[in-house]
């Protein structure tokens, strides 16, 4: 005779980690604790230590893929061993490599943001068009306001997609301005000297 099905109730721990892994699969870009927070809606060291089990669960050497800390969230990438293979699925813009102008476009924007397209030119010494317009097409810069004033020029910023490329948990882990003896107005000031000298 065939024994009776039984319901056995999920660990509730086990349920949100599942709800976090499928939250982090659909999402686009990384997502905060907050932002997990509050579509899991469950309490913050709840869902800190369902994270930690995702990480055991998703972690380099035991899956395809692995859950990571990046761009001030959590999201999940091909592992090392899968990602040869997913490059040759398919190409991101990124893997395509960036031109000296777009490195040297991005390296601006990323230090000084949000900075206008007039700026960077002023800094570069250069029309700076072309790389701005390539940089916001691959996701790696996006528009953040305007300068003040009428017609105020379209200021840059860099996007989670730049600090996920470049595995930067934040922007905080670029290497410091404050190693070259100033403040980041100074380096802006210093910039635009090189620039006007370069363009003189």
């Amino acid at each position: 005779m065939d024994r009776p099905l039984r319901l056995v109730a999920a660990n509730p721990l086990d349920q949100l980690a599942r709800t976090l892994e499928a939250l982090l699969v659909i999402a686009s870009q990384p997502l905060s604790l907050e932002e997990l927070c509050a579509a899991a809606a469950d309490e913050r060291d709840r869902v800190e230590t369902a994270l930690g089990l995702l990480a055991e669960r998703f972690r380099e050497g035991r899956s395809g893929i692995v859950l990571e800390k990046v761009a001030g969230g959590f999201a999940f990438r091909a592992s090392k061993d899968a990602a040869e293979a997913c490059a040759r699925l398919f190409e991101r813009p990124v893997q395509k490599g960036l031109s000296h102008a777009a490195m040297e476009t991005l390296a601006i924007v990323a230090y000084l943001g949000p900075v206008s397209r007039p700026e960077i030119a002023r800094i570069r010494g250069v029309s700076v068009d072309s790389a701005v317009a390539g940089l916001v097409e691959r996701g790696l810069i996006a528009e953040a306001g305007r300068e003040d004033g009428a017609g105020g020029a379209v200021r840059y910023r860099v996007t989670p997609l730049f600090e996920r490329v470049f595995e930067l948990e934040s922007l905080s882990e670029l290497p410091r301005l404050d190693d070259l003896g100033a403040d980041g107005d100074a380096i802006r000031e210093r910039l635009v000297t090189v620039a006007e000298k370069r363009t003189a």
